[in-house]
């Protein structure tokens, strides 16, 4: 039998003092809060005796960096899927402000002319399906158990949209995807209409206690 249930965690705080839209950029790691964020979720995951049996996550800094209190807690490497990784956006290293930016800016009115695609970045379908995607495999790889995924608010917040049926455009004020939380999944039979093999059965956040001195900024 493939993988029990499957667990979408989303970074710790980053460290980015100039509170810019980082997406890809490199360099933008865990800060120290972050860091005990992150410690947290595994920690807590750990005590309830989830057994986790793989980790995997988004190639970019602050999720490998992320991934690593779970890998020491479980004795388990972390494995990289590209599919995982924050979507583009055409606004990378800009501060907040930027779409308002964008209307005295006449050659940039194509970034926001479709904000429902978005027209500034990665498609929002094209998100859920490499995610989709990502989580299939990554509940073939394990014969039994669960599977750690370390991603980034928007796929994850676009993979519940897709399996709750409902659509991927939204308010990017609205997410439920809080710095190291955690959004729990299982497989089922897929419906026909659908095509969708997995559903959401749980969410945690075990970085609650910490989040009144983290500074969320800097998700597309």
């Amino acid at each position: 039998m493939p993988a029990n249930r499957l667990h979408l965690v989303r970074h710790g705080e980053v460290y980015n003092p100039q509170r810019i839209l980082y997406g890809r950029l490199p360099g933008y790691g865990l800060s120290e809060l972050g860091a005990q964020m992150a410690a947290a979720a595994a920690e807590a995951w750990f005590a309830e005796g989830h057994d986790v049996r793989r980790i995997v996550a988004s190639p970019l800094q602050r999720t490998q960096e992320s991934a690593a209190p779970w890998a020491e807690r479980y004795g388990l490497e972390i494995a990289t899927d590209e599919r995982l990784i924050e979507p583009t956006n055409r606004y990378e290293g800009q501060p907040p402000g930027f779409v308002k930016r964008s209307l005295a800016r006449p050659r940039e009115w194509p970034w926001i002319a479709n904000p429902l695609r978005p027209s500034w970045g990665e498609p929002y379908a094209a998100i859920a399906s490499r995610m989709l995607a990502a989580i299939d495999s990554a509940w073939r790889s394990v014969p039994e158990g669960d599977v750690v995924l370390v991603s980034h608010q928007l796929p994850i917040w676009t993979t519940h949209l897709r399996l709750a049926g409902e659509h991927l455009w939204h308010d990017p004020r609205q997410r439920r995807c809080d710095l190291s939380s955690i959004t729990t999944l299982e497989h089922v039979s897929g419906s026909a209409a659908r095509g969708i093999d997995f559903r959401e059965v749980a969410y945690a956040d075990p970085a609650a206690g910490l989040r009144d001195r983290a500074i969320d900024l800097g998700a597309v």
